[in-house]
């Protein structure tokens, strides 16, 4: 894989990062089912989508004393268990990695351990995400680091000085790094979302992509809407399919559901334009509509030719009114000794034909004083 830097922070934007996690529950059918039904919602939407695996080196991962039911803590119990049960071997993690690549997806893992991050360089990963839970994992960190691939990284509970470390940590080694607010709380509730956290990482890391990994489950449109207009740019869930009645945590997120989350995701882009960086281009039916209500010149009583149009007696020979009619000039223009060039009466609108000076002589200001109005 070629040298990145920062300038390649735009691998980041719009992306979505769709998490398998272990939902396949080391069932390689499944987690080929669940890659074809996800990919194909994602072709559907026209939207950029990785594919996100979990990789850890069980035979190093967990220490031999803590095997085979031999640990008292249910809960730690529970996730070795699992963690061992629903781990792939390299060929099968081979077989999902080109399915992902079949469905035109970007392919990408959460390495746990440092000889994952070998096995994401093998399967040549353009990007590699931190978990929220190897925030201060620096031995991991520094080996992700030195593949110097573009990484994404969930805040989760890290505090202040965690986010600066690591944010400081990869701007000096030119690396992308976005970073995502999370909240690690599975499922989350919506009161416990702190969208507000997308404004605070916007506003201290400017010069990172700030996305949102996110958990919640009583619907797939609103956090999209509010997290977008504040200006997240990469989005995460964890997905999963009905599958032969095994249970599936309120926090994963079915086909239909990501189908609802990317269309919300383009309602969003709509309605906020997509330009921020600079004013908007304002069309010309937004133009024409304002002109129709602009005030045009009238005269307050009858003007001889050759008649000085300047500030000072403007409100004197003059007064404004609606409607504005092609070529009448308005409140817009600035007079400054200008010319009748004819004589009018009373109430008779002011032309830009009846003056000299600018407004005549500007062809660009000119075919807009004629086209605008009614």
């Amino acid at each position: 894989m070629e040298t990145v830097s920062q300038r390649d922070k735009s691998l980041f934007e719009n992306l979505f990062v769709l998490e398998v996690a272990n939902n396949h529950n080391g069932n390689i059918e499944k987690g080929l089912k669940i890659i074809q039904d996800h990919g194909q919602v994602c072709r559907q939407n026209n939207v950029k989508a990785a594919i996100k695996l979990q990789f850890r080196k069980m035979d190093s991962f967990v220490h031999p004393d803590f095997k085979g039911n031999k640990i008292t803590d249910q809960k730690a119990l529970n996730y070795i268990n699992k963690t061992e049960k629903k781990t792939l071997t390299k060929k099968n993690y081979q077989i999902l990695v080109n399915k992902i690549r079949a469905m035109g997806c970007i392919p990408m893992s959460t390495p746990f351990d440092e000889e994952s991050v070998d096995l994401c360089v093998e399967f040549d990963f353009p990007i590699i995400k931190i978990a929220s839970s190897d925030m201060n994992d620096w031995p991991l960190i520094e080996k992700i680091a030195s593949t110097r691939r573009p990484v994404i990284v969930s805040s989760g509970g890290a505090s202040e000085k965690d986010l600066d470390d690591i944010v400081s940590f990869f701007k000096k080694r030119d690396i992308p790094l976005c970073v995502n607010h999370c909240v690690s709380l599975y499922p989350s509730e919506d009161h416990q979302l702190h969208l507000d956290q997308i404004d605070y990482l916007k506003n201290r890391y400017p010069a990172n992509v700030i996305g949102l990994s996110t958990h919640e489950y009583h619907d797939w449109s609103n956090s999209m809407m509010i997290s977008y207009g504040k200006g997240a740019r990469s989005w995460e869930r964890h997905i999963d399919i009905e599958w032969e009645n095994e249970f599936s945590p309120k926090y994963n997120s079915f086909p239909h559901q990501v189908d609802e989350w990317f269309k919300a995701f383009h309602k969003a882009k709509e309605m906020c334009g997509g330009v921020s960086h600079q004013r908007r281009e304002i069309t010309k039916d937004e133009t024409k509509y304002l002109d129709a209500l602009v005030r045009g010149i009238f005269l307050r009583c009858d003007l001889d030719e050759g008649t000085i149009i300047n500030h000072e007696n403007f409100n004197k020979y003059f007064y404004l009114a609606i409607p504005l009619v092609k070529g009448q000039l308005s409140c817009r223009e600035i007079f400054d000794g200008e010319t009748l060039m004819v004589g009018l009466k009373k109430n008779q609108p002011l032309m830009i034909s009846d003056v000299n000076g600018v407004f005549a002589e500007n062809s660009a200001l000119r075919k807009k004083i004629l086209d605008r109005g009614l």
